[in-house]
């Protein structure tokens, strides 16, 4: 092992399924590998829930209310290497689709308007998140360093991509390593 001290690596999820968090498990005993380089923030394997300075930041998911522009920032800020983490991050992905309709028709149209809703309303609590008009990717709300596209990203690519920048390389995934499945 290593006398260099290790990097600390944190994930956050915004608006997405998920699906890359799962990815990024998809690595399985590969993880016990990268312990001996990284020790884990925020992520799906601690239980920890704020997320304190940190080498590298894995942010998967798109921009979809005024809680995900809050968490977003502060992210960026405590992270040194910021990575959008799949196509809702580095494009808007699934949850963009969106984005051609009336933020005010839509929420009418799931609250109001679906048969069995008589008398329904738009929910209007204040600890709700205010929606935005439209989905962002990460990129328009913040700086990012690496964008690692798929839908999601396997983890056979994330494990190379990781491993490249925790030892310095610059990370580079080839054309087949990278689909949309």
């Amino acid at each position: 092992m290593s006398d260099a001290p290790k990097l600390k690596v944190a994930t956050v999820s915004l608006a997405g399924c998920f699906g890359c968090h799962m990815s990024f498990l998809d690595m399985d005993e590969r993880i016990l590998g990268l312990l001996e380089r990284i020790e884990f923030d925020r992520s799906p394997l601690t239980d920890i829930k704020t997320v304190g300075r940190c080498d590298i930041g894995l942010i998967e998911g798109g921009v979809c209310n005024a809680e995900n522009v809050h968490v977003l920032r502060e992210f960026r800020r405590q992270c040194h290497t910021l990575v959008a983490l799949g196509a809702c991050a580095v494009n808007g992905g699934l949850p963009a689709q969106r984005n051609h309709l009336d933020v005010g028709q839509c929420l009418q149209a799931v609250y109001l308007s679906r048969q069995g809703l008589e008398g329904g309303r738009v929910p209007d609590d204040p600890e709700l998140p205010l929606p935005l008009d439209k989905v962002h990717p990460v990129h328009e709300v913040v700086r990012v360093d690496y964008f690692l596209p798929g839908c999601p990203p396997s983890g056979d690519v994330i494990f190379k991509f990781l491993s490249d920048l925790i030892t310095g390389r610059t990370p580079r995934i080839s054309h087949p390593a990278l689909h949309y499945d």
